[in-house]
């Protein structure tokens, strides 16, 4: 998911780069965000499965869409007004892909 993720960045970046370089980098730091949000996000869960306690889970996931809520509105006012899109592309693009790569392997386990 991360490679994936990584190499979609750099490409679109890349793309993105020869129309706005803040929205480009918008991208490329919103899916650097939204690794560490999945990867914050699957420890959550393994935190929650092992310890049950679900207002750790809860004060956590306010606190990561406080921080990566933020950041997109620094670049909407350094650039062009959709670099907030940008960066949320970049943003789910983690999450979108796991979510791809697990239903795979569910697919695979059963058949």
């Amino acid at each position: 998911m991360a490679v994936w993720s990584i190499t979609f960045a750099a490409l679109a970046g890349a793309v993105l780069a020869t129309r706005s370089p803040v929205a480009a980098a918008a991208l490329v730091f919103g899916t650097g965000c939204g690794l560490a949000n999945a990867f914050l996000l699957m420890r959550g869960n393994e935190r929650l499965a092992d310890h049950r306690n679900p207002a750790v889970f809860v004060i956590s996931s306010i606190l990561r869409i406080g921080v990566f809520g933020i950041v997109p509105v620094e670049f909407a006012l350094h650039g062009p007004a959709w670099s907030i899109g940008a960066y949320f592309l970049g943003f789910f693009t983690p999450l979108g892909l796991y979510a791809v790569l697990v239903a795979r392997s569910f697919r695979s386990e059963q058949g």
